[in-house]
């Protein structure tokens, strides 16, 4: 399965998700709701400890690639979280999901100044097209 595919299914089980989230936090405070959400990375982290990673493959990350995945974590696991919940608590998911689902814009802009990446036309265009649907949902 290329690329595409593996993007592809994730969009689908991302856009599923808030649908639950929506649902879920309709009855209780967004930091709890982020609590019980919380469960699930848990469970998924169990998964992982216990089928795919071996301590061998632990062994093979370097204290800096540790701290950059720990942050990245903490950052879009608790952080973005917190924020994109107390959102979705008082929006409506069809205006918060694409909002908070911008992200690809601003990853664009720092992997251009930061990491030197390319621009092009079509990732200008997308861009453009990002920045107008954000416009139409404000």
């Amino acid at each position: 399965m290329n690329a595409f595919w593996w993007a592809f299914f994730a969009a689908c089980v991302w856009g599923v998700v808030p649908i639950l989230e929506k649902t879920g936090i309709s009855s209780v405070a967004p930091l709890t709701a982020l609590f019980y959400r919380c469960f699930g990375a848990v469970f998924g982290i169990v998964i992982l400890g216990i089928f795919v990673v071996r301590p061998q493959h632990l062994k093979q990350a370097s204290p800096k690639a540790i701290i950059f995945l720990v942050v990245s974590g903490f950052l879009a696991s608790f952080v973005a979280n917190i924020l994109y919940y107390h959102g979705l608590k008082i929006g409506e998911v069809s205006k918060i999901v694409p909002v908070a689902g911008s992200f690809p814009l601003i990853a664009f802009i720092l992997g251009v100044l930061i990491l030197g990446e390319s621009v092009t036309v079509a990732k200008v265009i997308g861009s453009v097209l990002i920045v107008s649907g954000l416009w139409l949902l404000r």
